[in-house]
């Protein structure tokens, strides 16, 4: 057992906020948080506009892949963060939840996205303050 807190962020396909969410908090937590991501609907392959933004910013997502929501991988979080999953991300009893209200960035070209993946990082460095 660890004694670093879990956070799983949750979306539908796995593939771009959640995706991004995981990267960036990984990245600022530097070992402090487990992170993780999954999705209720994993896609095929991850959002390559998300993707292209992540790589602008010096990190490297190419080692992520949309991976399905297991009832262990949720129950071994402290924090569930759901980014527009509504009812098809069950609710486990006990769990700090956080719904982060974010618009959907699939099929969206980089320059729409830029701006939701911005969000993302202000609401990850916010995050990574409380449980740190």
């Amino acid at each position: 057992m660890s004694d670093k807190p879990v956070v799983l962020f949750l979306c539908i396909h796995n593939s771009g906020r959640s995706l991004a969410a995981r990267v960036l908090l990984d990245h600022y937590a530097a070992g402090r948080i487990d992170v993780r991501s999954a999705g209720s609907e994993p896609a095929d392959e991850l959002n390559p506009s998300v993707v292209a933004i992540l790589e602008e910013r010096g990190l490297d997502p190419t080692r992520e892949f949309p991976k399905p929501l297991t009832d262990e991988l949720a129950r071994e979080s402290d924090v569930i963060v759901t980014m527009g999953c509504g009812d098809t991300c069950p609710v486990y009893p006990g769990k700090r939840y956080l719904d982060w209200e974010l618009e959907d960035p699939a099929g969206k070209p980089v320059d729409a996205v830029r701006p939701i993946v911005d969000d993302i990082d202000g609401r990850v460095r916010t995050l990574l303050a409380e449980l740190t």
